[in-house]
C-alpha cells in the first residue's frame, strides 16, 4: 500500500468527530501534507486511477490486439494507425 493511502486509511479509522492533524499524519507517513489533504477530501485521485479511466481497452483486450497486430505484420500486412484505431474502438 502506498504511504498516502496508508495515511488515509489511518485517518479514516479514527472515530467520527475525533480531532486529528494532517501535518502529524503527513510527517508520520512521509508524505506531502497538501497532497494528503486533497486525496482525503476526494479533490484528487491517484494517477493510476486517472490513467485507468482514460483507457479504452482492458489489459486482456490490449494484449489480444497486440498479438493480432504482430500476426498481421508477420504476414507482411502491417495495419495502419487508422486500422488500429478502428480495431480498438
Amino acid at each position: 500500500m502506498d504511504p498516502i493511502q496508508a495515511a488515509i486509511t489511518d485517518i479514516e479509522s479514527l472515530k467520527s468527530g475525533e480531532p486529528f492533524s494532517y501535518t502529524a499524519f503527513a510527517t508520520k507517513y512521509g508524505v506531502v501534507r497538501s497532497t494528503l489533504i486533497r486525496r482525503h477530501r476526494g479533490i484528487t485521485r491517484p494517477q493510476q486511477v486517472k490513467n485507468s479511466d482514460q483507457q479504452k481497452l482492458t489489459l486482456e483486450q490490449e494484449l489480444e490486439l497486440v498479438q493480432y497486430i504482430k500476426g498481421l505484420t508477420e504476414r507482411h500486412l502491417p495495419p495502419t494507425r487508422e486500422m488500429i484505431r478502428n480495431f480498438a474502438s
